[in-house]
């Protein structure tokens, strides 16, 4: 079976669900087909309250969501807790803002009126990740079902109760307001399934979040359906430090940037890079910061980083920080695998690290924060620009105005200044490079699947 609840902390498998057979498939995707002709046609008012009764349900059952996420890919309680408060909020902002993202957009022409018309495109295949089992769906599928698509979740094999629960939440709020269906559907569809499902009429676009090859081969099957996608993929964020930095604010958010969610986020800071002149002193307080974390069951309230999500994912992590001492850096913390049950991996530093080698290259999915000396800020910028990812970057400097000039030079969908990276239903997410193309939430994120209808009246 390809859907397997396996607990990363005590290595032990909790639940299997069987793969959904053809048939299974195909009756899933009438059904969605047959929910996306009534949910379209409700006033967008109603399909708004449906988003502020999902967000009720997600804050009623968050010990129980963020308990599923511990056991099913390690997230600490507290991040999960504070995971699920971040679906609630994204439902109710995206709600608020209806006729904002929705509303006709007049626009002045040679007419007597134009303007344009947002309508829904029908069933959306979102292929997700285990890494925020939430959020990463109300982050596309908000604004997707407030425009009036449905949505057919095919959710990472490692989550499949999340996944579940998710559908439940949603089950519950659209059963609330007697609606004529109920607009997200789970689909255990195994990954040999996709090309069919993609292929499949009732489908009208698809969105990925996920690793760069997945990406890849996801954009490709579509690609030749002719169907919309919005790729969301890895990303290797430069963290850069400049001399006149806040040292305390700045190492906070370092510690922040890189261990959330144990280390396992795209968007997290994985290549610090310091000016030469207060790189000791970084460097120092950093590893005070990290060496200082809790890691343990992710079911205890006193963890700060619990295990990673698989085997695998552990011994990729280690192999690669193993091979980036062979080339030369520095470990001055962690860096080996502990002798304990569970998937975990400790708060690992590795200095003196240039651009060539493995962790400054690839994508680091854990707790381990690389540091890179540069020489000055347009240094920096050169080296932060050479990876191809381009997801965010971070600059820290007390000179705003100079980093925002720096800022307009990176090469990222998201640049934050003296502050981490993160998603906000107020702002547009996405990547560049090959983080993936496409953006999520706010207008821009909101009108990915959407017809823009240019209607011309004369």
């Amino acid at each position: 079976m390809e859907f397997v609840s396996h607990n990363p902390a005590t290595e032990e498998i909790e639940a299997e669900f069987p793969n959904a057979d053809p048939g299974m498939i195909e009756s899933a995707l009438s059904q969605a087909s047959a929910a996306q002709t009534a949910w379209r046609d409700l006033p967008v008012e109603i399909r708004a309250e449906f988003l502020r009764q999902v967000a009720a349900r997600l804050r009623a059952r968050a010990p129980e969501l963020a308990d599923l996420a511990a056991r099913e890919m390690g997230k600490p309680l507290r991040e999960g807790l504070a995971e699920v408060e971040k679906c609630a909020w994204g439902c109710t902002y995206t709600a608020d803002h209806a006729q904002d993202y929705f509303g006709p957009t007049p626009v002045s022409s040679d007419a007597t009126r134009s303007y344009v018309r947002y309508e829904p495109l029908g069933a959306i295949l979102a292929v997700m990740p285990w890494n925020f089992p939430y959020w990463q769906i109300f982050r596309f599928g908000a604004a997707a079902l407030l425009a009036g698509n449905v949505i057919v979740l095919k959710h990472a094999p490692t989550v499949p109760r999340c996944a579940l629960a998710l559908e439940s939440v949603v089950a519950e709020a659209s059963r609330s307001l007697g609606l004529p269906a109920e607009p997200l559907r789970n689909l255990f569809a195994p990954v040999s399934a996709i090309e069919t499902v993609v292929a499949h009429p009732a489908i009208a676009a698809v969105t990925l979040t996920g690793s760069e090859r997945a990406g890849r081969s996801l954009a490709a099957v579509a690609g030749r359906q002719l169907k919309k996608a919005v790729l969301e993929l890895g990303g290797s964020d430069p963290f850069i430090v400049l001399a006149d930095a806040d040292l305390e604010s700045t190492v906070g958010g370092a510690v922040r940037a890189r261990v959330q969610n144990n280390g396992q986020s795209c968007i997290a800071a994985k290549r610090f890079l310091v000016e030469a002149s207060i790189a000791d002193r970084f460097v120092e307080q950093f590893r005070a910061a990290l060496a200082r974390l809790t890691v343990g069951d992710p079911l205890d309230p006193a963890t700060d980083i619990g295990p990673l999500a698989r085997a695998d994912l552990r011994d990729l992590l280690a192999r690669q920080v193993e091979v980036t001492i062979q080339e030369g850096a520095r470990c001055l913390l962690g860096g080996t695998v502990p002798n304990r049950r569970g998937y975990y991996y400790p708060p690992t530093l590795l200095d003196r690290a240039q651009p060539g080698m493995t962790a400054m290259d690839e994508e680091t999915f854990g707790p381990v924060a690389v540091v890179c000396r540069v020489d000055n800020p347009d240094h920096a910028v050169a080296v932060a620009n050479q990876s191809r990812y381009g997801l965010g970057a971070s600059i820290w400097s007390r000179d705003t105005a100079r980093a925002e000039g720096l800022a307009s030079r990176l090469e990222a969908g998201n640049v934050f200044i003296n502050g981490m990276v993160k998603s906000d239903p107020r702002l547009p997410f996405g990547g560049t490079k090959c983080s993936g193309y496409g953006r999520e939430l706010s207008v821009q994120g909101a009108r990915e699947f959407v017809n823009a209808k240019t209607v011309w009246v004369g």
